[in-house]
């Protein structure tokens, strides 16, 4: 690990957001110790095999840390959407983009989706022991014919009796593989209530726990993220009770719509410290390399580069800085019960705005990085080539960055 720190939130320091307050400041420390001390350790060893185990869940909800944008009531100690960005940028430090994406996927998708839209008995069940790290959570929506296009889906849900039956198909859906339940985007027919005929007032949410009968799944092997538990699903015939319907029937569209901001903004987070992560080792190695008896950080050619990506990392930060301080206010207007004070179309705009950038930005870093090790950043025993492979998804996760700016022109009118 180098010694330098481009952080601007650095420990002990000025916040970098006026939002921050000393508590900020306080989890940030108390995070990366954490990080430092129970998971960066073990990165090399969990990578080489491919795998980590279940109980880094339990281990990360012990000091609090799944619960800090949820309600105390369930077990959280929130809600402080700061916190949360707070402890998605000090995850991103723990060396495995893997580890990362699970326990990410686990904490801002699964159970944010339980938190916004489920019943107490269905928090009770599901959210509960999954802020607890007892249960692993997955998203569904992604499939081998949609992803972007929610309401391309095809995986259906008609009624039965009392209750439903799904079938179709997920995949690239991160905790796939091991997941205790998943939250399955569906379409319902009108003739099972759904009332309107345009298919995004179909999509409706459903949980599903990953033993039902009809369940399958694989674990999907990928360039990057290899320690994640990414998978496909397969639903035939799964039949639930309507007490596992999440939401209202149609009502999926919109809530899909609104937790696709928070992923995009979380992603903006963690890339923006992989980023900063990544200049640094670059910077650390071109100091001690040399080469024609000189350290490679000396020649102007490096020193420009490296220039040009810490004025990209300022811009990245500062849009997702930006993205964030909407969301905070217009969480807290809706948690309560006042009239939103961000318009929604500059909120979506700073959002694929920050995703956009940061994501980019982290894979042309940790590009470089590889570059500046020169033979030395191809070999698998260096960090280097490990962050080019993680960083290379983030411009199609959660959004391509071709998806991102469709959306930006068409805040424009365009």
């Amino acid at each position: 690990m180098s010694d330098i720190d481009l952080t601007p939130a650095v420990v002990g320091g000025a916040p970098a957001l006026p939002l921050y307050g000393d508590e900020h400041t306080a989890l940030r420390h108390a995070a990366r110790t954490f990080v430092a001390r129970e998971l960066a350790p073990h990165a090399d060893a969990w990578e080489e095999a491919e795998d980590f185990p279940r109980e880094v869940f339990r281990t990360v909800a012990d000091p609090g840390f799944f619960g800090l944008k949820f309600d105390e009531r369930w077990g959280g100690s929130g809600p402080d959407l700061l916190a949360q960005a707070v402890w998605i940028e000090e995850l991103a430090r723990c060396g495995s983009g893997g580890v990362a994406a699970d326990l990410g996927a686990h904490s801002d998708l699964a159970c944010l989706y339980l938190a916004h839209a489920g019943t107490d008995e269905q928090l009770e069940r599901w959210l509960r022991p999954s802020i607890a790290g007892e249960l692993i959570g997955a998203l569904g929506v992604t499939e081998p014919g949609a992803g972007s296009d929610v309401a391309g889906i095809a995986t259906r849900a008609r009624r039965d009796g009392d209750g439903w039956v799904l079938d179709g198909a997920k995949v690239f859906i991160t905790n796939g593989s091991w997941c205790d339940y998943v939250v399955v985007a569906a379409k319902v027919g009108p003739e099972d209530g759904a009332t309107s005929e345009d298919p995004h007032g179909r999509v409706t949410l459903f949980v599903v726990d990953a033993d039902t009968p009809g369940v399958g799944r694989r674990r999907m092997s990928m360039l990057g993220w290899r320690t994640s538990h990414t998978g496909e699903l397969i639903f035939e015939g799964v039949r639930v009770g309507d007490d596992h319907r999440l939401g209202d029937v149609g009502g999926g569209f919109g809530l899909i719509m609104r937790n696709f901001a928070w992923e995009r903004l979380s992603m903006s987070l963690g890339a923006v410290t992989a980023a900063e992560e990544g200049l640094a080792e670059a910077i650390a190695y071109a100091r001690e390399r040399e080469v024609f008896g000189r350290p490679v950080a000396s020649f102007q050619v490096w020193r420009h580069r490296f220039a040009d990506l810490a004025t990209r990392i300022a811009t990245g930060r500062a849009l997702t800085e930006h993205a964030l301080r909407l969301h905070v206010a217009t969480e807290a207007a809706l948690r309560a019960g006042e009239p939103v004070p961000v318009d929604t179309m500059e909120l979506v705009r700073a959002t694929s705005m920050a995703k956009l950038v940061t994501q980019r930005l982290a894979f042309d870093v940790a590009d470089e990085s590889v570059q500046v090790h020169g033979g030395a950043g191809y070999m698998m025993e260096y960090r280097a080539q490990r962050r080019w492979r993680d960083t290379r998804l983030g411009p199609i996760g959660g959004g391509t960055d071709e998806i991102m700016r469709e959306i930006i022109a068409k805040t424009y009118g365009l």
